[in-house]
């Protein structure tokens, strides 16, 4: 068995290994992470020989740990990022080059054909009838989208949303609410088979899942990281935001969008969101103003540069052809906007 695993913000761990008896035999980890002492290595492959093969993370995680030399240094590795290669192997797990991924990038759309989109694409990749697809979105208008699970009422003050010309639509991942405007946001959805995200918990499929756009950031000179759950920020701010959802049928699918701030209107949005202050002080700032620090201030680079620089990052480390939405999935698309995320009974759930 084979798993292979980049570490967030480190390097490529790579575990082989056999199961004889319910037990992991012929362990070799091996990578381009740096390690000191040398015997260091020995000890991880000694650590993992004979554990039983239902071990959970934590738990291969704690015999690596207990078995290395006092004296170790681990550069780009960690012993949980070993233990989630390891896991990945035991699931056969699939690998970003194991795929031939696609580009969608159409013109601008309304807000609830979006969120459409993102369950038909994503159920199309479950079904094998789509490969792996990153769809990056044009707004045709500003809108505040809220999570699966948000309160209306909570997150939204219909007055300012009516004000400012802004249209509500709920997903169907969780998470908080997202104010987007045409010209100040980016957003893009990975629809990709749940193979590739086998032996991850969901808080390690959401940094395995946007280490490519860290990746593409620092191309353009942003250091920046994951930030547990679903942030990715740098040391000016949070820059943006994630949300999942597992689609079952098929093969299975996970759906992972992201929308990131390019610009924004600060004043704007305190007139449209309800921003509590729990939120803010789990946040650890006492101003939504300082939660969001815009990419065009960091990079300089107009909207359009900075999409087409993280294409191009995506096409060089996994390869991308350009597709489109067919005409069956856009009338399944349509359908759900009539049926579900134009309606008042979807927007409204949860009150």
């Amino acid at each position: 068995m084979h798993g292979e695993y980049k570490v967030p913000g480190g390097k490529l761990v790579v575990v082989d290994l056999d199961v004889e008896g319910g037990a992991l035999r012929n362990v070799r980890v091996a990578g381009d992470f740096f390690l000191e002492p040398d015997e260091a290595i020995l000890a991880i492959d000694a650590a993992l020989e004979g554990a039983p093969a239902n071990t959970d993370t934590a738990g291969l995680a704690a015999r690596i740990d207990a078995a290395l030399p006092a004296s170790t240094v681990m550069l780009g590795l960690t012993s949980e990022g070993v233990a989630v290669a390891v896991r990945r192997a035991l699931a056969h797990a699939t690998e970003w080059s194991d795929y031939d991924w696609q580009l969608i990038h159409e013109a601008p759309q309304s807000p609830a054909l979006h969120m459409a989109l993102d369950e038909v694409i994503t159920a199309e990749v479950a079904s094998g009838r789509r490969p792996p697809t990153l769809r990056v979105w044009e707004w045709a208008s500003p809108a505040v989208i809220i999570g699966s699970f948000q309160s209306l009422r909570n997150e939204v003050d219909p007055q300012g949303a009516e004000r400012h010309g802004i249209t509500v639509v709920r997903r169907v991942s969780g998470g908080g609410a997202m104010f987007v405007e045409p010209g100040n946001t980016i957003t893009y959805s990975l629809s990709v088979p749940e193979a590739l995200v086998s032996g991850l918990s969901f808080a390690d499929s959401y940094a395995y899942l946007d280490d490519w756009v860290l990746g593409a950031l620092a191309d353009m000179g942003i250091k920046a990281w994951y930030q547990p759950l679903n942030d990715i920020a740098t040391e000016a701010g949070k820059i943006a935001g994630a949300a999942q959802k597992r689609v079952v049928g098929g093969e299975g699918a996970v759906l992972h969008h992201v929308t990131m701030s390019y610009d924004i209107d600060a004043d704007k949005m305190l007139e449209v969101l309800r921003i509590g202050k729990e939120k803010l002080s789990d946040k650890g700032t006492r101003s939504a103003k300082k939660r969001v620090d815009p990419l065009r201030r960091q990079t300089g680079l107009a909207r359009e540069a900075v999409i087409e620089r993280m294409i191009d990052s995506f096409r060089t480390r996994h390869g991308l052809t350009r597709g489109k939405v067919t005409d069956e999935e856009m009338a399944r698309a349509e359908e759900l906007v009539r049926t579900k995320f134009g309606t008042e009974e979807w927007t409204a759930r949860v009150p």
